[in-house]
């Protein structure tokens, strides 16, 4: 077989962050009811995600009171408690996805935003 006649290798899909936010107040107290609700929508989106081929890597994050931030000053690194942002709002969560196209990627976020039930960051990757 010359060289010309080999499979062409597939290009490896985009991938995508979904980032999850909420206001400073939002709590997480996962025996409510309202966390139970969206626990269960998280775990079914996570369920579809996983049997589309689309998941990455997903996971939910403490407190931005429990950050660290690690900021460079000359050949030294200096180190403070809290988020970085320094915002009335955090990142909750995340998803790492791989979706064909920006528009399929844009789907899941749509039903990650739903799921959570607020508001979802699209962002994709360099490549």
């Amino acid at each position: 077989m010359c060289q010309d006649q080999h499979p062409k290798e597939e290009e490896p899909l985009a991938q995508y962050l979904l980032s999850v936010w909420h206001d400073d107040s939002y709590e997480v107290d996962f025996a409510s009811e309202d966390m139970q609700r969206i626990g269960a929508k998280v775990g079914a989106l996570n369920d579809e995600l996983l049997a589309a081929g689309a998941m990455v890597f997903g996971g939910g994050l403490l407190p931005a009171e429990t950050a660290t931030v690690m900021r460079p000053s000359g050949n030294a690194v200096t180190e403070a408690s809290g988020s970085y942002a320094g915002t009335n709002v955090q990142m909750g969560g995340f998803w790492v996805i791989e979706a064909e196209s920006p528009e399929l990627a844009a789907e899941w976020a749509r039903k990650a935003a739903l799921a959570t039930e607020g508001p979802v960051e699209l962002r994709p990757f360099q490549s």
